[in-house]
Formats: structure tokens, sequence, C-alpha cells
């Protein structure tokens, strides 16, 4: 009896203390939803190269397969599932179930009558006026048999290598270098001698060890030029991590990593060739110091060629066009974009064999598309207005028609949502709005181009797909998902909301998680998962169940969850907005986050702004922590995955770009012979040297940290490195602070399997500890069974 007493004595004052105690069982059940959901996106499958197409479709019911005939207005299924599986059956002996029928290699024959597909390995012809079914072993022998021959045949005279237009000549590489070989007399020719290691011909760079390989070789279309894009590492440092697990001795992992503010990275080269001089054609692609360089083809093989070239400080960058026989580079469009450039939604198109371009730009605030000709003359704004247009779906040059994805066109509407849009080349008759739901859409044109499959959903919203033509009317409903087991769960929509950013002018979006047992008269801790971007924000654009690690797992526990957007977020909007947090890569979206919270807490009765918590992942996992050490007394809790804490040792990329980098011209004086009078003589040489970036960390703010935090992360984590946790751990120890660590043996950045549901298992107890004050002696028994993963 003392013994009871002793253990419901502390559980009263707990739940007396919050009004509540963590939920694990039902976070649990939340775990593994996404079973409970089936198809939500449809890939059409085109046949015959006609509008008609199949797709396959999984809901509770089973698998199922559907033909569809845009013309005819037709969609049903297939065949009869039954029927199929019991042919199936009886021709393998193999128990099949009929609701999980394994199809593939659908084929149409030209009479569109009769449909091929294979099922266990066994090619089966289907007739589909009679809906009868037979197998073709026989046909399928001899087929296989032809086959085989072919290939002995075309094994004893083909070489390795990349053919020619006109199939004279092929190259390849070994040891590194490039070799010409003609077939018709069996000449081999090297072209290079200074291909090695990290600096390679081959692809991938990797050892040739004297074997042919093939090579980074594109031809030109008239067979005589062939051009290789090549990639040097030899003065690049690197990074190590240790293998820790498997058999034996732990290994060592080596790789090549450049962080910002390094003299030695990654430089991309293009080399041009002739076939008939054989030799490399001198090309002056290179401009500024440590560019980047992206060829762009235009055809297939191609008859021009075309480079893009970026500095290093991302602000510049020139389109070129090479004329093959001479070599000489022409500059076609120079942009300069303060401070940097958006890669997430900058692209150019080349049309009619490089005759006219189309070329994204946010040169007006906004991006935008505009259309040039050859020489780089500007033809015309293609779009233009208030609000950004995105990724180019398809390009219709028969009739003019540019087709694209836009977001914020509605004053009033989410600004993230995609939409696709159609609008003239030549600008003129405006830009049509073809999906018009306020949702994320993902397009699907077909072979014929008059029709495309549109799957849509939010976050907020079930995923539907339609049948679309190029107008936007809808020609026919497509299957939809059946997400009635999901609600049966108690799984819940997340809610949208609004608040302002802390200038209190900017609109900030975001979702909310509430628990399946919510009870809008008490109150719950809040918890914010975040993404700082500026290359991308936290917020779901499109249907999930497991938004982030599973927020709406976490929510069962006994939280309100939160991700809003912020300053300095996602590209999607404009350019002040992504580059808000320009040469402050630690701070700028920390303000947004706290201002945002306590709206929401004054909004809502159901939020205590006393217990607040944070996580996040990668970038994420470098905010929270910056965040509950920047306002201590603000955040009680926090959760840091994978975090960059100090990205002066992060990649190149993303400290250079986003917080910025610095080029210098530096004087040098160098003693010269003069080659008339032999005498040396001093000459001043001029050049471009790059200021090593000093990016604020996490570490710096070690000593503010009041609350609770957790830090996490894999042992392989090839992409932020180990080191960046460590060096946050080193900086807590020696300002004497109290907090959790947990390291993922053999998990890389991204979590898998048992460790990402210990990592969520442990997110869960670290927030209902600290937020909840459930810590009771009886919780840690109940927590340990729930730890102990089969």
């Amino acid at each position: 009896m003392i013994k009871f007493f002793l253990w419901f004595l502390p559980c009263c004052l707990v739940f007396t203390a919050t009004g509540q105690k963590a939920n694990y069982r039902q976070a649990e059940r939340f775990l593994n939803l996404e079973s409970l959901v089936g198809t939500t996106t449809i890939v059409p499958n085109s046949l015959k190269g006609t509008d008609k197409f199949w797709y396959k479709y999984e809901t509770g019911e089973g698998v199922r397969y559907y033909f569809v005939d845009p013309g005819a207005r037709i969609h049903r299924e297939w065949f009869d599932r039954k029927y199929v599986a019991g042919e199936v059956s009886r021709v393998t002996h193999k128990p099949i179930n009929y609701k999980n029928l394994k199809i593939s290699g659908f084929r149409l024959d030209e009479d569109g009558k009769t449909m091929r597909f294979t099922s266990e390995k066994v090619d089966f012809f289907y007739d589909l006026c009679s809906n009868q079914m037979m197998p073709v072993d026989s046909i399928k022998g001899k087929k296989k048999k032809q086959e085989q021959v072919k290939k002995n045949s075309v094994k004893s005279t083909k070489w390795i290598g990349t053919y020619s237009p006109d199939s004279c000549c092929t190259v390849y590489a070994k040891n590194h270098n490039l070799y010409l070989f003609f077939i018709e007399d069996s000449v081999e020719i090297q072209l290079t001698t200074d291909g090695v290691p990290n600096y390679s011909y081959a692809g991938k760079n990797r050892d040739t060890t004297g074997k042919m390989v093939t090579a980074n070789v594109e031809w030109m279309a008239d067979s005589k030029h062939f051009y290789v894009e090549r990639e040097d590492k030899r003065g690049m440092a690197s990074l190590y991590l240790v293998n820790t697990l498997g058999k034996g001795r732990p290994t060592l992992n080596e790789y090549k990593f450049a962080i910002p503010g390094d003299e030695h990275v990654q430089r991309n080269e293009l080399h041009l060739f002739s076939v008939e001089q054989k030799k490399e054609v001198e090309l002056p692609v290179e401009k500024w110091k440590d560019q980047t360089l992206t060829v762009y083809k235009a055809g297939r093989p191609t008859k021009n060629l075309y480079f893009l070239r970026k500095k290093r400080t991302c602000d510049e960058m020139e389109f070129c066009r090479v004329i093959p026989e001479t070599g000489e580079v022409k500059v076609v469009i120079h942009e300069k974009c303060e401070p940097y450039f958006n890669d997430q939604l900058f692209k150019l198109h080349l049309l009619y064999e490089g005759e006219e371009i189309v070329w994204w730009s946010e040169r007006t605030g906004h991006g935008h598309y505009y259309r040039y000709d050859k020489n780089g003359n500007l033809k015309n704004a293609i779009t233009s207005g208030g609000w950004t247009a995105g990724k180019v779906v398809k390009i219709d040059t028969a009739r003019q028609t540019l087709y694209f994805e836009a977001y914020g066109q509605e004053k009033e509407g989410f600004p993230y949502f995609a939409r696709l849009h159609k609008v003239r080349l030549d600008g003129k008759g405006g830009v049509k709005l073809l999906t018009p739901e306020q949702a994320t859409h993902k397009v699907h044109f077909l072979t014929g181009g008059r029709y495309f499959v549109d799957n849509y959903s939010r976050a907020d919203m079930a995923p539907r797909s339609v049948l679309r033509n190029t107008d936007g009317k809808v020609v026919l409903e497509l299957a939809s998902p059946d997400l009635s087991r999901l609600y049966e769960t108690g799984w819940k929509m997340p809610e949208m909301f609004t608040v302002k950013a802390a200038d209190n002018v900017t609109d900030l979006y975001g979702y909310m998680w509430k628990p399946a047992d919510f009870d809008s008269t008490r109150q719950y801790p809040i918890i914010s998962y975040v993404y700082p971007g500026p290359q991308t924000e936290a917020i779901p654009l499109e249907f999930s169940v497991v938004t982030g690690f599973n927020n709406a797992a976490l929510a069962q526990v006994g939280f309100i969850v939160v991700t809003f957007g912020h300053r300095g977020g996602s590209p999607l909007r404009d350019r002040w907005y992504h580059t808000y947090g320009y040469g402050n890569l630690r701070d700028y979206p920390l303000e947004d986050d706290k201002y945002g919270i306590e709206q929401l807490a004054d909004r809502y009765s159901f939020i205590d702004g006393s217990r607040v918590g944070i996580f996040g992942h990668s970038g994420g996992g470098f905010m929270s922590t910056a965040a509950i050490c920047t306002y201590p007394d603000f955040y009680r809790a926090a959760v840091s995955s994978a975090g960059n804490h100090d990205n002066n040792i992060y990649n190149i990329w993303w400290g250079e770009t986003h917080h910025g980098i610095k080029e210098k011209v530096v004087a040098e004086k160098r003693k010269v012979k003069n080659p008339v009078t032999g005498k040396d003589s001093t000459v001043t040489i001029e050049k471009v040297e790059f200021e090593k970036p000093n990016i604020p960390t996490n570490i710096e703010l070690a000593e503010r940290l009041k609350g609770h935090l957790l830090l996490v992360a894999g042992d392989a984590d090839d992409n932020v490195h180990p080191a960046n946790t460590f060096r946050m751990v080193d900086a807590l120890i020696k300002v004497g602070k109290d907090f959790d660590l947990v390291i993922l043996p053999g998990q890389g950045h991204k979590y898998h399997g048992k460790a990402l549901d210990f990592f969520r298992r442990k997110m869960w107890f670290h927030f209902g500890k600290y937020l909840l004050d459930d810590y009771s002696s009886e919780r840690f028994k109940e927590i340990d069974a729930y730890m102990r993963l089969e």
C-alpha cells in the first residue's frame, strides 16, 4: 500500500501540474500509417504513342489496372483481376493473390485488340474483345533465341566507347586518358596524356586500370567534333569518416569535400576535339577563377555547343556559344543578380536547335521567362507580374506555347502551390491558368500533347487525379485513394494558418497538427518543426501522413505541432523573401519563429506559450539549436538532428551562396629574366583570391543555453559531417552545460529502419519529459518497453 502511494503521488503531481500525460501509445499507432493510404499519384503509361494510356492504382482493395482513352472518354478497369490471376496460377502452378497481381511489360498490338504482358516471368496474350488470355511460351523461347544470336553477333563486332553519329569511329578512355578509334582500319589514336585520378576523362573519375571504359563523350551532329566535360578535384581537401560497423577492424572512408573559402575547389572544364585534326581544339572557356560550368545541349546529337558559366560569388553568369570549327566562344547572354542567383528555379531552354532561348530571370524581383534569339537579343518577356513563374513542364513549339508552373498569382492565396499555366512564346494573349484548385499540381502530358493527367493535393486536402485537355477542362475523373481506414485510426488533416513575420508586415504560412483526442478547453505545449531554407521551407505542399519526422505522431504525445515559413526561406515567393538571410546565415529565421509562436499562443487559448519546443533536421537541426540558445527564456526544449552547427565546415554551395564570399585582387611581384638582355627584372602580376568567410556558428552561443537540448547525429553522415555535432558538444561541455546526445552508428544524413524509429521515439520522450513534466519512474518503464524494438 505504501509502495503504491509513493508511486501514485508523483504521478498525481505531474498530472495536476500539466493537466495531461504523454500519450505514447497513441503516438505509436501513428508511426506506420503510410500503408493505409495506397496510391496517391497517377503516372500514365502511354500506348502506341497515342493519347491512350494505362495506369496502376492501389487501395485497400488491392492493386487494379486501368485503361483510359481520352478521345472516347473511356476510363475503366482493364481486365478481370480474378480471371487473370487464375490463368497465371494455372500456367505457373503458383498461388496468386488477385488483389496483389504483379504485371509488367504492357504493350498493345497495332490493331489495338490484343494486349501482351508479363506476370511471374511468363508472357501472356490477352484478347481485349473476347477477354481471353493464353501463354506465349513458344513465341517467347523463339524470340529469346533470336535475341541471343543477335546479341552474340553484335558482341563480336562492337567496340567499347561512344560511337560517332556516322558510326565511323568511337571514343573511349584508358588510364584516365582519351582514345579515338577508327573502325574501318582499326587505328587507335591517343588524344590526351594529362589524365590522372581526380582529373580523369573517364566516367566518374574512376581508376581505369588500363582497361577500355566509357568516357564522358558527347558527339556533334556532323561527326567531326566531340566534347568532354571534366572535373578537376586534385587540389581539393578531403573529409574522413570511420566505418564503425561490420566485421573486423573499423575502416576509413575518405571523400573530397570543399568548404567555404577553400583555396582549391572543384574546377569544371570543357574539352573539344576535332576528328579530322585528331587533336583537341583550344577553347577559351574560363573567364572567372573557380567558375562553375554547365553544358547545354540543343538537340541530340547536337549541332551547336552551348555552356553556362557562373562566378564563384554566385552573382554573375554568362551563357555562351562555341564555334566548333574555330574554338571561338561567343557570349550570348550576360546577367547579374545580387546577392545570388536562385539555383532552385533558374532554367534555360534551347528551341529550334538554339535559334531561340527561353531564359528564366529574377531581374524584376520575381522570377519570369524571357525569349531571346540565338545572338542574345531580347525578343520579348514571356511572363510578367507580381508572382513567380516556376518549372517548365512542356514547350509546344508547333503551337508556340509554353506550359509552366506558377506560384502566388492570387494576392490572398497560399503562395507556394504549384499550378499549371500556359502562355504564348511571344507573350501575347496573357497567361491562362489551367489548374485552378488551390493545391500543389503535378502533371504528366500524354504523348499526343492534347491531354495531361493532373494529380493535385495539399496537406489538408486528399489527393485527386483527373484528366484535362490543354484548355484545362476536366475530361475524366481518374482513380482516387480510399482514406477511410486512415481516418479510423484518429488521424486528422493538419490545419492551415497565417501569422505575421517579426516586421508585422510579411505574411507567413503554415500548418498545425493536433492530438486525436484534442480538447479545446485544455492547454497544450507547442512544438515548432523548422527548416531555415533558403532553398526550401518545411511547409508541406502536398498530402502526406509523415510530414517532417511524422508531425502527426508527435502531436499524439500531447502537443500542438506547427510548421511555418519565415523571411529568408522559400525561393518560390520573390527575390527579397528568399535572400533575406544573406550575410546572416545563422540568425535570420529565429525572430520570425518566436514571433509566430507568440501570435498562435495569443490567438488560441489551447496553446500554452510558456511550454515551447523546437526541432529540426540538417538545417533545421542547426536552427533549433540556434533558437534555444538565442532565446533561452522562450524555448524550453529542443531536438537538433544532423545539424550543421558550424557552417564554416559545411559544403561550399550552402555557405558561399547564402552567406556570401568576397573576391579580392592581390598584386604579386615576381622576378623574370629578360630573354634579350638576360637580366632579371621585377614585374607585378595581379591575381584573384577569395576571402574566407566567417559564418556565425552555434558553438558561439553555447554559453547561453538554459533549456533542454537533445543533439543527434549519424556517424556515417558524409553530407553534414558529425564533426558539426561534436564541436557543439565540446563547446557545451567547456561551459558546463547539461544536454543529451545520441549517436546513430552507421547512419548517414538520412536515417533508416530501426535507427529512424529509435530517433522518433527518443524525440517524443525528450519533449514528453521537458514539456509535459512526465518523467516519473513508472513512465520510464513504459518508455523502456517501447524502446525494445523488434
